[in-house]
């Protein structure tokens, strides 16, 4: 009961940074979050140690915990990584695609238009992310699914500081035209598409811009486990 209550309140959590709701540096305050969830101190402590342990948040002796503020360089270094998981996820998808695999990815492409279109920045930038980890879901490798899933919410956080905001749409089309590479089963133009789509995310990110800050009060109205 007490794992399952940690999960729920570390997944709510995450899924509140991947929306930008939570933003870099914000206070996560255990009484406020203890009193949200109406649990007790111990089991937000288990959670937030647990988004410490995926780099989403930063615990800081005698001041507490904070959503993670990732550096430049740090940055870098995920992308760089992204890109060498994700190209030779796209030949390796490509090589394996089904009728029934690409029909899942374009109806995740299509809930992605629908979320551009309705201005929902939350959820647009929520299913921009999990193309990514839907990708590994559908071949069937739930190791190369979690590592994703870790690295997408990272990215979630650059993002949040780092990226224009034009760069959703285009990240969309880009998608769209990677589910078209892996329906043509062409391995080799969907892993240059995934390579050049990363590279372009990352060459869309300003660092030299403020960092946005924000305060627990503010999001947790809409955050629920």
């Amino acid at each position: 009961m007490e794992s399952s209550a940690t999960h729920a309140i570390a997944q709510a959590l995450t899924r509140a940074i991947v929306e930008h709701r939570l933003q870099p540096g914000t206070k996560l305050a255990e009484q406020k979050l203890a009193d949200h969830f109406g649990v007790s101190r111990t089991l937000v402590r288990q959670a937030l140690f647990q988004l410490a342990q995926n780099r989403l948040v930063t615990l800081a002796p005698a001041r507490g915990a904070f959503v993670a503020t990732p550096s430049a360089q740090e940055a870098r270094q995920v992308f760089a990584v992204r890109r060498m998981l994700e190209a030779g996820m796209a030949r390796a998808f490509a090589q394996a695609s089904t009728p029934a695999k690409i029909r899942a990815l374009r109806g995740h492409v299509a809930r992605e238009r629908a979320a551009l279109d309705s201005a929902d920045a939350g959820r647009s930038n929520e299913l921009l992310g999990d193309f990514h980890v839907r990708m590994a879901e559908l071949m069937g490798n739930r190791v190369l699914a979690q590592m994703l899933g870790d690295l997408v919410s990272r990215c979630a956080l650059i993002t949040l500081m780092y990226q224009s905001a034009s760069a959703a749409a285009h990240s969309h089309e880009e998608h769209a035209a990677i589910v078209e590479a892996l329906a043509a089963r062409d391995a080799e133009r969907a892993e240059a598409l995934m390579q050049a789509h990363l590279e372009h995310v990352q060459a869309h990110l300003s660092f030299h811009r403020k960092r946005p800050s924000n305060n627990l009060s503010l999001a947790l109205g809409p955050l629920t486990p």
